[in-house]
């Protein structure tokens, strides 16, 4: 017995190419109760998809060659899953991805269940990554866990906190009753701390360390 989603979600396929946008809504169809509002191709235009059909959530398959769509990624306004070729893309994808987007990197093969898992995850404000990805976005023997000795601040752990939640500096300063400038200074910290690039990466390390509560 197929298993109900708690909620439709309105989602919106992202595909190049005919075929793969109908499977995927076929699969999203046969792992949950999704209502898929509409199928396009990526293209300079994302953002006018998006504002048409207003999905609650979108699963982009980005090929083979995803650096062709990173321009669509970074469009991207509302939680995604990001469907990889491979794990050495997970980078240069989670580079692209704008401030406040919660994304879910999976990779396209594998059990088609975990798009329903991940997305009730970025429901409750949660990132989800396979595993190569999580590996590849981490790569061992990068001292990571020599970072535990430098320990966040009470404030930059909750800040990392609502990084992990995808609010964006504007957001976590209102959560927290505090500037703009002051969410933007810690985040610098932190990514200083976590040795991290960028925010999803931030959140990432933090959450392998224990330093994020899902």
């Amino acid at each position: 017995m197929r298993v109900r989603y708690a909620g439709i979600m309105r989602i919106l396929v992202i595909a190049d190419g005919v075929l793969a946008r109908a499977g995927l809504a076929a699969l999203l169809a046969d792992v949950m109760d999704a209502d898929v509002i509409g199928q396009v191709a990526p293209s300079p235009s994302l953002a006018d998809d998006l504002d048409l059909y207003q999905p609650e959530a979108v699963v982009f398959d980005l090929g083979h060659d995803p650096t062709r769509w990173l321009g669509a990624v970074a469009a991207l306004s509302a939680p995604s899953v990001l469907l990889l070729p491979d794990s050495a893309s997970a980078y240069g994808v989670a580079a692209a991805l704008p401030n406040g987007v919660r994304a879910a990197l999976l990779l396209r093969e594998g059990d088609p269940r975990r798009y329903r898992t991940a997305l009730d995850g970025l429901r409750m404000g949660l990132v989800t990554l396979d595993t190569p990805v999580a590996r590849a976005l981490l790569p061992v023997g990068g001292g990571v866990d020599a970072l535990v000795a430098e320990k966040l601040t009470q404030r930059e752990a909750e800040v990392l906190q609502l990084m992990a939640a995808g609010l964006t500096n504007k957001a976590i300063a209102q959560a927290l009753g505090i500037s703009a400038n002051t969410v933007k200074f810690h985040v610098n910290t932190i990514l200083g701390k976590l040795g991290a690039q960028s925010r999803t990466e931030a959140v990432v390390r933090g959450g392998r360390l224990g330093l994020v509560l899902l």
